[in-house]
């Protein structure tokens, strides 16, 4: 059973004493494009670690082009050859991991080198606002990893380091 004393991850809105320091960086709001330049959605918020004081998770709003390819999500096969999970009505927010993003400061646009359209549309989405337990994150990570997109994943890459958002005290 989630509960709060398991959640590590929180939406940098449900932190008041946390911000984007520097707001040329403050990517919400911004467009995210697959690796071939199609529009997967736009970044609605920002998943903050509070252990380690890192944003380490875009939480992205898919574009509808991905919800009415109506994909089942990417998992491992039961026994029987169907899948775990579907993606239900109202699900319509992935996660990705910081370190799979790349920025264009200029267009003030987020693209992926690794991730392609049909990953995404694959991936288990969920809905706005729910809170992101390990279990999710698991799933996520499966599915981005499923073709090698991860294999040279940075442990520690972040587009916002510890000094990128602070507590406002």
């Amino acid at each position: 059973m989630n509960t709060d004393k398991e959640k590590s991850l929180y939406y940098l809105e449900e932190l008041s004493d946390y911000k984007v320091a520097n707001s040329n960086k403050d990517v919400r709001g911004w467009e995210v494009k697959d690796k071939d330049g199609r529009v997967v959605g736009k970044v609605d918020n920002l998943l903050v670690n509070k252990n380690t004081e890192r944003v380490v998770y875009l939480d992205i709003e898919v574009d509808t082009s991905i919800i009415e390819k109506n994909h089942k999500p990417f998992s491992k096969r039961a026994k029987d050859g169907v899948h775990e999970f579907l993606n239900e009505d109202g699900e319509n927010h992935i996660i990705l991991p910081i370190g799979l993003a790349h920025l264009n400061l200029e267009s003030e646009l987020v693209f992926t080198k690794s991730i392609d359209y049909k990953t995404f549309a694959e991936t288990k989405r969920k809905k706005k606002g729910t809170p992101v337990y390990r279990d999710y994150e698991i799933v996520i990570l499966d599915s981005y990893n499923r073709d090698g997109h991860m294999e040279d994943y940075p442990e520690d890459d972040s587009l916002y380091d510890r000094d990128e958002y602070r507590a406002n005290h």
